[in-house]
């Protein structure tokens, strides 16, 4: 095991908490589940730590339609038959037409990698029991072939969530959890300056009491993140806006608020 440790990026800002459990995940060679609301970095870490660590970063993206085969290898049955069609070389050779996923393509990597799941929590209930055996054991067999492919180094894996459903009990005894709450108003600051070299310290000071409490008015339903907090500032920067009236007027709402019910909550709110 390598002696680095995350420290987060120039990029990235991680807290102790958050740095304490991507350290675990390494020691105790066990998937690291990331949860918290969209827009609080949990696919961003991956890359954060590939950086850190310069690794390659593998990115599996679930989506409602993903099985867990998918990750591990498909076996292009297609491809073979209008091969043999065609009277194509090589139809014999049935490793030809099979094609790793990125967890396959992750375990048969020479050097150790980042693999990122993202949104696990998107695909079916049983998507997370299918892959138990997998994350424990880092080998599949591909049955076509007879193959075993097993990890030559176990690869650092980082699983997101945004907790849309629950996952199984069996698959969160073998992860570490760690939870990443939304940023308070010192480490947002800190997050902001990562993305702007020079922003107009009154202008920051004044979008970002006003993002704050928008987000606490508890009426509304899609509470703005920290990517569009990012945005915000950019389209008031571009826009020339007056710090002071920002409150008032708030330009651009619709770079935080994305629903219409919300915003006439906040507009409502206002005064």
């Amino acid at each position: 095991m390598s002696e680095m440790k995350f420290t987060g990026s120039k990029e990235y800002v991680a807290s102790q908490e958050l740095m304490d459990a991507v350290e675990v995940a390494r020691v105790l060679e066990k998937p690291l589940l990331i949860k918290g609301e969209p827009g609080t970095g949990k696919t961003m870490l991956a890359q954060a730590i590939s950086d850190a660590f310069s690794m390659p970063l593998y990115i599996w993206n679930i989506k409602s339609t993903t099985k867990a085969q998918d990750g591990l290898y498909v076996y292009d049955t297609i491809q073979r038959l209008y091969d043999s069609q065609f009277g194509e070389e090589g139809v014999d050779n049935i490793a030809q037409y099979i094609k790793l996923g990125k967890l396959g393509e992750a375990f048969k990597s020479e050097e150790q990698v980042i693999l990122l799941i993202d949104e696990i929590d998107k695909a079916d209930l049983e998507f997370p029991n299918d892959l138990l055996w997998e994350l424990d054991k880092m080998e599949f067999y591909i049955h076509e072939t007879k193959e075993t492919v097993k990890a030559k180094t176990r690869p650092i894996v980082i699983i997101t969530s945004n907790a849309e459903k629950e996952l199984p009990d069996a698959f969160l005894r073998r992860c570490i959890f760690h939870y990443i709450a939304f940023p308070e108003k010192a480490e947002m600051d800190e997050i902001v300056r990562v993305h702007f070299d020079q922003i107009d310290e009154h202008l920051l000071s004044q979008a970002m009491d006003a993002f704050y409490w928008i987000r606490n008015i508890k009426e509304v339903r899609k509470k703005p993140s920290t990517s569009e907090l990012i945005d915000w500032l950019n389209a008031l920067i571009h826009g020339g806006c007056d710090p002071d009236t920002l409150r008032e007027k708030l330009p651009y709402l619709g770079v935080l608020i994305k629903k219409d019910e919300d915003v006439e909550i906040v507009k409502k709110n206002r005064f």
